[in-house]
C-alpha cells in the first residue's frame, strides 16, 4: 500500500505536491491530542467558542483568492466560483456565531419536578470524512456546528485536495482555536475504519457517494457509533407549462451546470411538460452553449474540468450506455482527459444510466412528460432522495406537492441549494441525518434529560 499521496492538476495534468500518509504513532499523537483538547474545550463558554467564529470569517475572506486559486488547481473549480465558496463559509461562521448560543441552550420542560430541561452536551471527539467538489464549503459546513457545539475534530479529506485539507487546519489554528480541536490527516482507508473503531471518536459525518456512505454506515454499525451520511443525489427539476421560461431558465442551467455538474444537489433529470417542452429545449440549449469553458484559474471561466480523467470516462460511459438504449445527445458529449463538454440528452427513458444514476457533471437528461400528474411521478421514480424542484407560476397547487415528494428539499421556482438558516440533508439512497440550522449543531450533541425533584 502506497505511503504517499500525489495531487495533480485535472485541467493540464501538472504534478502539484507529495504528501506522506500518516503512520500509526502520528496517528495516535492526534487522536490523544484532540481527545485531551475535548476535556478542557467542552468547558468553555459557548460565547467563547463561537467568538472564534468572528476572526475565522475575517481569515476567510482576506485569503478567498488564495483559496479559490487552489481549489482550481487541485479540483478544477472555476475560479469564481470558488470565491463564492469562500463567501458562503463566511456566511456560515456569522450564522452560527450568532446564533449558536440559542441553539445551544438548555430546553426547559415543564414536569412535577422543581426543575426539568434538557441539556445539549457536546459528544467527544467527531471524525469527519469530506468529498472534492467543495473542499471548503463540505468541510466547514460540517465543522463549525460541530466545533461550536464543544466537540474536537478530526477531518479526513479526500485526497485530491489535500491542499485544502492542511489549509483548513491552519485556519482554524491562525483564528485561535486551542491545538487539537480541529485535525487534518492524510490517510488510508485502513487507517479511517481503525478510527472509526477506536472508543474515542464518538461519531462520523460523511459527505460521499451512496457506495462510501453504506461503508462507513456498515462499519460504524459495528462499533455503535452514530453517523450522519449526505451521500449522492438524482434531483428532479419538474416544469411544468405555466412555469415563465424566460424569467427562470439561467436559474435551471444554474442549477445543473454550476460547479461543471459535479455537485449532488444540481438538477440532474428535467422533468418538462409536453406543452413546454420544445420551447424550454430550445432556451435552455442556448444558454448552456454561451457557457464559457476554459482554464478553471481564468475569471472568465463557467465551466472547468471534472476533478479527475477517470470522473469524465465514468460520465462518458453512463451517456453512451444511454445512448445505446435510445437516447439522443442533442447537444454537447464531447471528452478530452478530464473534460467534459456541457452535453444535453433527449429521448431519455426510467432505465438508461442518466436518468437512474447519479450523473456527476455536466450533462442534463430532459425527459418529456405528458402532463403533471405524470411529471410529479417521474420525479419520484428515484432511489435517491436530496431534493426536487418545481418551477410554476400555481405556487398553491406545488405546495399541495410537498408530501408527495420524499426527498429531504422542494424548493419552488428556485435550484435546490444548501443554505446555513436551513437544515440539509436526505431520504433513502442520499443518507440521513441533517447539516446546517439548529438540526445541525444538535446532531453531535448528547441531548440529555436532567431532573431535579
Amino acid at each position: 500500500m502506497s505511503t504517499v499521496i500525489t495531487t495533480q492538476n485535472p485541467f493540464n495534468q501538472e504534478i502539484l505536491k507529495t504528501y506522506n500518509i500518516i503512520e500509526e504513532g502520528q496517528l495516535e499523537d492526534v487522536v490523544q491530542q484532540a481527545e485531551a483538547t475535548f476535556l478542557e474545550w467542552r468547558n468553555f463558554k459557548i460565547k467563547k467558542r463561537s467568538k472564534l467564529l468572528k476572526t475565522l470569517k475575517r481569515l476567510l475572506l482576506e485569503q478567498k483568492e488564495h483559496f479559490a486559486s487552489l481549489m482550481a488547481e487541485e479540483m478544477g473549480k472555476p475560479f469564481i466560483q470558488g470565491i463564492g465558496e469562500i463567501e458562503k463559509c463566511a456566511w456560515l461562521c456569522d450564522f452560527y456565531r450568532k446564533n449558536a448560543k440559542d441553539f445551544l441552550a438548555d430546553d426547559v420542560i415543564k414536569t412535577e419536578a422543581k426543575e426539568s430541561f434538557i441539556s445539549y452536551d457536546p459528544l467527544g471527539i467527531i471524525l469527519g470524512i469530506m468529498p472534492w467538489n467543495f473542499p471548503f464549503w463540505q468541510a466547514l459546513r460540517f465543522a463549525v456546528p460541530t466545533l461550536t457545539a464543544g466537540n474536537t475534530i478530526i477531518l479526513k479529506h479526500a485526497s485530491n485536495v489535500s491542499g485544502c485539507a492542511i489549509e483548513i487546519e491552519k485556519l482554524f489554528i491562525d483564528a485561535g482555536y486551542p491545538k487539537g480541536c480541529f485535525n487534518t490527516i492524510i490517510a488510508n482507508h485502513n487507517q479511517v475504519e481503525t478510527l472509526i473503531a477506536d472508543h474515542r471518536i464518538k461519531a462520523i459525518s460523511l459527505t460521499g457517494s451512496e457506495v462510501a456512505g453504506r461503508k462507513i454506515a456498515e462499519i460504524s454499525g459495528r462499533h455503535l457509533k452514530k453517523c450522519v451520511l449526505e451521500l449522492g443525489g438524482n434531483n428532479a427539476c419538474i416544469v411544468l407549462n405555466d412555469a415563465n421560461i424566460d424569467d427562470l431558465i439561467d436559474t435551471m442551467v444554474n442549477a445543473r451546470m454550476q460547479n461543471t455538474g459535479q455537485s449532488c444537489i444540481a438538477a440532474k433529470r428535467f422533468i418538462v411538460e409536453a406543452g413546454i417542452y420544445d420551447d424550454f429545449l430550445q432556451k435552455f440549449q442556448d444558454k448552456v452553449s454561451e457557457l464559457q469553458p476554459g482554464n478553471p484559474k481564468d475569471p472568465s471561466t463557467q465551466i472547468g474540468v471534472l476533478a479527475r480523467p477517470d470522473l469524465a470516462q465514468e460520465l462518458e460511459q453512463q451517456v453512451n450506455d444511454s445512448i445505446k438504449l435510445g437516447a439522443i445527445v442533442t447537444y454537447g458529449n464531447k471528452r478530452k482527459d478530464s473534460y467534459y463538454q456541457p452535453t444535453i440528452i433527449t429521448n431519455v427513458s426510467p432505465n438508461m444510466p442518466v436518468f437512474k444514476e447519479e450523473t456527476f457533471g455536466p450533462v442534463a437528461a430532459i425527459i418529456k412528460a405528458q402532463n403533471k400528474e405524470e411529471a410529479y411521478k417521474l420525479a419520484q421514480n428515484s432511489k435517491f432522495g436530496l431534493g426536487t424542484m418545481i418551477f410554476t407560476k400555481d405556487t398553491n397547487d406545488a405546495l399541495k406537492r410537498i408530501t408527495d415528494i420524499e426527498d429531504g428539499a422542494f424548493f419552488i421556482n428556485e435550484m435546490v441549494k444548501s443554505d446555513p438558516r436551513l437544515p440539509f440533508g436526505g431520504t433513502k439512497a442520499s443518507g440521513y441525518g441533517r447539516e446546517l440550522s439548529q438540526e445541525g449543531i444538535l446532531e453531535f450533541v448528547n441531548k440529555k434529560t436532567v431532573y431535579l425533584k
